[in-house]
């Protein structure tokens, strides 16, 4: 993913928390804003809650790896954090972008 696509500051974080539009199942939560830019930023959160870092950087590449399949098809112009669930460690990669897809089309992004 490109440098000009990620979320970095804890601002756009916070502003997506308290702004953005909210869509959550058992094992990601996403929250949306529009950002007035031409293309999307993504954030991805991943706690402590679910485990150590060799498991939070894998649930992490996951998450990209399904955001970045699916680039073409999602809307521009918007901010998007994915928060993972302790549920999701442990889930195949195939799940994971079902979960991402069925969030995005929830806050009609896709």
């Amino acid at each position: 993913m490109q440098r000009q696509q990620r979320l970095r500051r804890s601002e756009d974080f916070s502003r997506l928390k308290q702004l953005g539009r909210n869509a959550q199942n058992r094992y990601l939560s996403v929250s949306v804003l529009p950002n007035d830019l031409a293309h999307n930023r993504y954030g991805f959160v991943t706690s402590k809650r679910l485990g150590k870092a060799v498991t939070r950087n894998r649930v992490r590449r996951l998450l990209r790896e399904g955001v970045r399949l699916m680039i073409p098809s999602i809307r521009v112009g918007y901010d998007v954090v994915l928060v993972a669930r302790p549920s999701l460690v442990e889930q195949p990669f195939s799940l994971v972008q079902r979960q991402i897809w069925e969030l995005l089309r929830q806050v009609e992004l896709v």
